[in-house]
């Protein structure tokens, strides 16, 4: 059988690699759907779903509304026009959305709501750099976010009309599971949903994860299973304040 050594460097590569848009997304996307799938085949069915920012593309694969060949188009376009932007930053940052938007000035967008009191900011590297000695300076907690692209920002307005355009020749199904609208933190509306302006919204608006979450702890015996590498929206869905000890 071959054998493939790699050294320290050839790691390092690998990950840098893998840092960019045009890797990150597909193999994010893939890695959800396939995890999806699996426990669907293991007769665990979702009665709903929620994604974050390009986990709701998975959302709305599983659900019906795109065919997977048509979400591998939207992911894959999405990070193909992230490297066509100007690098930015983002911040993860320990207060309200009220809170922090008074700090984003002109050049800052609020880019999530992810739970209360976490919020995100993003944007130019040089205006995040000063907001992040700013909260330091106030004893804010805060944490940068390893992407060089600020998602949900003005620096993203360039790349949205190629965007819209692609959606031309998508073909929208009707939804048979129902998911959480990041726009909106509501059930998505199967008509809104099945446009191009819902999508293009999507890409640049705050996520309202925090909203959605709560929709969804609502249901004091919901047990909620994250699929993707990683464990970050269970985290932040047991930071909300619908989270109940019923909750699995």
């Amino acid at each position: 059988r071959p054998l493939l050594f790699c050294d320290d460097a050839d790691i390092e590569t690998a990950a840098s690699q893998l840092r960019r848009p045009t890797r990150t997304l597909p193999s994010l996307f893939t890695t959800q759907y396939a995890q999806a799938k699996l426990w669907m085949s293991w007769g665990v069915e979702p009665q709903a779903m929620i994604g974050h920012s390009m986990g709701e593309y998975t959302a709305a694969c599983l659900s019906g509304l795109f065919s997977l060949r048509d979400a591998l188009g939207i992911v894959a376009l999405r990070g193909r026009l992230f490297e066509k932007v100007d690098p930015g930053a983002m911040l993860s940052v320990e207060l309200d959305a009220a809170d922090l938007e008074p700090l984003l000035g002109g050049r800052l967008s609020l880019a999530a709501v992810n739970a209360p009191g976490l919020s995100l900011a993003s944007g130019p590297i040089d205006a995040i750099d000063a907001l992040q000695r700013e909260l330091e300076g106030r004893d804010v907690q805060c944490r940068r976010v390893h992407i060089d692209v600020a998602a949900h920002s003005s620096m993203l307005d360039p790349i949205l009309p190629a965007f819209r355009q692609h959606f031309t020749s998508v073909r929208f199904g009707e939804p048979q599971i129902p998911f959480v609208s990041n726009l909106s933190g509501a059930w998505a509306d199967p008509g809104e949903v099945a446009t191009a302006d819902y999508w293009v919204r999507h890409l640049r608006e705050p996520v309202r994860f925090a909203d959605g979450a709560r929709l969804l702890l609502g249901d004091p015996n919901r047990a909620l299973l994250e699929v993707g590498p990683g464990r970050t929206l269970a985290t932040l869905a047991r930071l909300n304040d619908a989270a109940r000890p019923s909750h699995t």
